[in-house]
């Protein structure tokens, strides 16, 4: 069957009430005075939608929305953006955070759990049907989407996933890393990434694995052999953090669904990542393909903060 859809975004659909405080941690007072407050609609499957969408990407966003004010803003942004949304009803509401944004750019985000029931399902027959028409899907780690893991097997397409600031221990996260083709991972909680990474690759399917590491660039693992992407600076002030990770993983995904080396596929990564950092997060806005390939001919990567995995590096390669 042809594809009619280059990247099937499962999961991360929600909305983030953005507040920008003067520091972080946030001093323990009666109150504080910030700057601003915002909701808007975005979370990691709606970065990653609208990311790949920006660099010219065939995309469809399935996942569970409820019925509710959060849910419009959610449908109203994929309408604004032209990206196609596949909803599936959801009891609890649709998910939100409360995201803290001090002035450097750092987040803490603050997940309602109370969004999401032991018995949420994505429908076996709506992920085949959109599967079976895909080239690729990229599933976030929401509890439904663990669900759909062998169905989008089944279906011959190829997987990527996020697995965040996984700390390498957590069950939860072991059903995403190991049946994903491409795994995506934040350094941020991971006591040992380069051990981490390699239990990854020897346990599950994947034939890369990428460690990104913020101002430090990212790892790449493939065929048993680690190399640092070096960060690529940001073309403007830092000042907002969130959706730098999905940004990167859509960049490398361009690059990897275009059959670009897995270099030139992290370099794509590194200058996503670090426009998305200079971006509000408020305004939801991506690197266009142009823009991209364009940063990324002229991009001088910047010299990387020494890392743990230094040491276990043979050399870097550009």
């Amino acid at each position: 069957m042809t594809a009619e859809i280059d990247v099937l975004v499962l999961g991360g659909a929600g909305v983030d009430t953005i507040v920008r405080v003067p520091e972080l941690p946030v001093p323990f007072a009666d109150s504080h005075m910030v700057p601003a407050i915002e909701t808007r609609a975005g979370q990691t499957g709606d970065f990653v939608s609208l990311a790949v969408h920006a660099l010219g990407l065939r995309t469809h966003h399935l996942d569970m929305i409820g019925d509710d004010h959060p849910g419009d803003l959610v449908r109203q942004l994929h309408r604004d953006r032209g990206i196609p949304l596949t909803e599936v009803p959801q009891p609890a509401g649709t998910k939100r955070a409360v995201n803290l944004v001090g002035p450097d750019g750092r987040r803490l985000s603050l997940y309602d759990t109370s969004r999401s029931r032991e018995t949420d399902r994505l429908p076996p027959a709506t992920v085949t049907a959109l599967a079976e028409v895909s080239r690729h899907a990229h599933v976030s780690i929401t509890h439904p989407c663990a669900f759909a893991l062998p169905l989008l097997r089944a279906a011959g397409v190829t997987v990527s996933t996020d697995l965040h600031n996984w700390d390498g221990a957590n069950p939860y996260h072991e059903a995403f890393a190991h049946q994903a083709d491409l795994v995506f991972v934040s350094t941020t909680a991971l006591a040992d990434p380069e051990r981490t990474m390699r239990r990854i690759a020897e346990r599950g399917r994947a034939s890369a694995v990428i460690a990104t590491a913020g101002a430090e660039g990212a790892y790449l693992l493939l065929d048993g052999e680690l190399t640092h992407i070096p960060a690529v600076p940001p073309p403007a002030p830092v000042v907002d953090s969130n959706g730098a990770g999905d940004a990167f993983a859509a960049g490398f995904l361009f690059g990897w669904l275009a059959g670009e080396p897995p270099l030139r596929c992290g370099l794509y990564g590194a200058v996503a990542g670090a426009h998305a950092c200079t971006v509000l997060a408020t305004s939801t806005d991506a690197i266009g393909r142009d823009e991209l390939l364009a940063r990324a001919a002229r991009a001088r990567p910047a010299a990387p903060a020494r890392s743990p995995l230094d040491d276990d590096i043979q050399g870097e390669r550009v």
